[in-house]
């Protein structure tokens, strides 16, 4: 029988093994095709992560005391619907522990905290040849939105 499952908040002692598991994921994601230039490190987690200004609140799932996957959301707004959501930035789950339900425990609490917060919808971006990850969220009943296409600018672009 597997040790039970827990997830939790994350802490700033937390972000080696955060560290460790993005830079797992990075990888994965390169393997898949993505030349993104990930920066999110165990640095990255401390200084964006806590405080009062936090960019993003994360969650840990762990087994046995071992940190078997992450989530990052963080709060927006959907003017279409009128309503808050929770965004998701990032879900990973340790390649050992696929299958046992840690992803849908993380997701669950997201959904779980963002109800706390009046924001009932999640909303994410999959990577498309991330065709794992893609078939997770459908099982978990989530759908595409083939209508939107993603657009990214950095700001200083916009200066005059």
């Amino acid at each position: 029988m597997a040790a039970p499952l827990t997830v939790r908040l994350s802490r700033v002692e937390d972000a080696e093994d955060v560290g460790r598991m993005a830079a797992a994921f990075a990888d994965y994601l390169r393997a898949l095709g993505d030349e993104t230039d990930f920066r999110f490190d165990a640095a990255a987690f401390r200084r964006d992560g806590f405080g009062p200004d936090r960019a993003f609140i994360g969650l840990i799932a762990e087994q046995a005391g071992r940190p078997v996957g992450y989530l990052h959301y963080h709060l927006g707004y959907d003017a279409d619907s009128a309503q808050r959501m929770v965004v998701l930035a990032d879900l990973w789950v340790e390649p050992d522990a696929r299958g046992l339900g840690v992803g849908r425990a993380l997701m669950r609490e997201a959904a779980r905290q963002g109800r706390e917060r009046q924001a009932p919808l999640l909303f994410w971006a999959v990577y498309k040849p991330n065709r794992l990850a893609a078939g997770f969220y459908e099982k978990l009943g989530a759908r595409y939105l083939r209508e939107l296409d993603f657009m990214i600018i950095e700001g200083a672009t916009l200066e005059a």
